[in-house]
This record gives structure tokens, sequence and C-alpha cells, in this order.
């Protein structure tokens, strides 16, 4: 039989490889939230009268198409993005996928996920102040000045795109649903517009921050999803031995 004794340069490689890769992490989360800041500034000062302008506009025309029925759709749809609501899907998510596949990959990618998307989004919005577009606004109690970027876009990017990555990672036969979960945001998304609640910038700018850092963190920790060719080491279940980004 093949010895599978660990060479004492396997430790060392590994934590290399892991201190590497949460190098590349923090990298981005810098580059993301440096990102976000200089839209924000450009949003509200060199942006402000033109692009700012077509947003409040665009909020206006929405706002003259409101109905009984879609406003209650839109409850709904920003229900599910609630930081509550959010945060407990993300969480089961990890719970149910790391117990089914006796891993820890999902804990760690959830945990990661979250942590960062909610970073940038504090970071932003304190440091970013915009008002809120210049319509009636459906959602009471908001602070008038934090319309920049969506917290409740970026949480449903967060949230359901965490469950999206983790089945396509973990099922090739939940790949529909999968899809049919990213629906969930795109359904939020619209509400927050619906409600008056953000303009177009600022729920396009949470859709790209949260995306990004979901993508890189998904391809740093989880495995290639199922049905294609990981590499070497996927599937072991050190951090370390995953993709890298």
């Amino acid at each position: 039989m093949p010895s599978t004794t660990t060479t004492p340069a396997e430790p060392a490689s590994r934590a290399r490889a892991l201190l590497a890769t949460a190098g590349r992490l923090v990298l981005t989360w810098v580059v993301l939230v440096a990102v976000v800041l200089g839209v924000g500034w450009l949003l509200t000062h060199t942006l402000a009268s033109s692009v700012g302008g077509w947003d409040d506009d665009v909020s206006r025309g929405i706002a003259d198409e409101r109905t009984p029925g879609l406003g209650e759709v839109a409850d709904v749809g920003t229900l599910l993005a609630d930081t509550p609501v959010g945060m407990a899907v993300a969480a089961l998510s990890a719970l149910a996928f790391a117990a089914w596949r006796r891993t820890w990959r999902p804990l760690v990618f959830v945990a990661l996920v979250v942590a960062g998307t909610g970073g940038i989004y504090a970071v932003g919005t304190h440091l970013i102040s915009r008002d809120r577009p210049p319509v009636r606004i459906l959602d009471p109690g908001l602070v008038p000045d934090h319309s920049f970027p969506s917290g409740h876009v970026g949480t449903a990017v967060t949230a359901y795109g965490a469950l999206a990555l983790l089945a396509l990672a973990y099922s090739a036969a939940a790949r529909p649903w999968a899809l049919a979960i990213l629906l969930v945001p795109v359904l939020v998304l619209a509400a927050r517009l619906y409600q008056g609640a953000h303009h177009v910038t600022d729920v396009v700018t949470s859709v790209g921050y949260a995306g990004a850092w979901l993508l890189v963190v998904g391809r740093a920790v989880l495995p290639a999803p199922v049905g294609r060719t990981a590499v070497a080491g996927a599937t072991d279940p050190s951090l370390g031995a995953g993709r890298h980004v």
C-alpha cells in the first residue's frame, strides 16, 4: 500500500497557500471598498447634476406607476431581504450544506461573504451621504440620507447568491433551482426601486460589490461546481487545498 504519511513540507505548503488566499481576499475587499466609495463620491459630487438628475427622473417615473397590488409585491420583496431574514437564510444554508457534505467549507464561505458585504455596506453608507429619491417612500423609518448603497439589495445578493453557489458546488441536480433562487435578488431590487427607497445607481452598486465579493470568496473557498473539472485537491477538507482566486 502507498504510504499516507504527511511529509513535513505539506503543512508548510498549506499554510503558505492559506496565507496567499487570505491576502488576496483582503486586497479584493479593500479594492471593492475603494470602488464603492469612488462611485459614491462621483454620484454625490461630479455626477450629482447629470446622473443624479436622471436617477431622480427614473424614481419619479416608477412612482407614477404605483398600484395597490404592486405595492404588496414590493412589500414581500423587501421582507425577503430584511436583515434578520437574509442572515437566517445565509446561516441555515451554511449549516445545512456543512452537515450534508460533512465539510466546514460552507460555514467559512458564508461567514466571509456576510462579513465582507456587510463591511462594505457599513463603510459606504456611513462615509457617503446621499438623499433618497424625491418621491413618497413606501418603506417608513428609513434614514433620509442613507440611500447609497442599498443594504437590502446587498443582503439579497449575499444570502440568496450564497445559497445558489452552495447548490451549484455540491449538487448537480440543484442547478435549475440555483438559477431560480437568483430571481430573489431581482425581485428585491425591483421592490426597493418601487418603494422609492433607492435610486437606480444605488441598487446597481450593491449588485456590483456584493456579486463580485460573492464570486471571489466562492472561488477561493468552495470546490468547483459539480459536473466540472476541479483542480487537484478541491475536495480536500482544508481551505488551503481548495481553489484560489
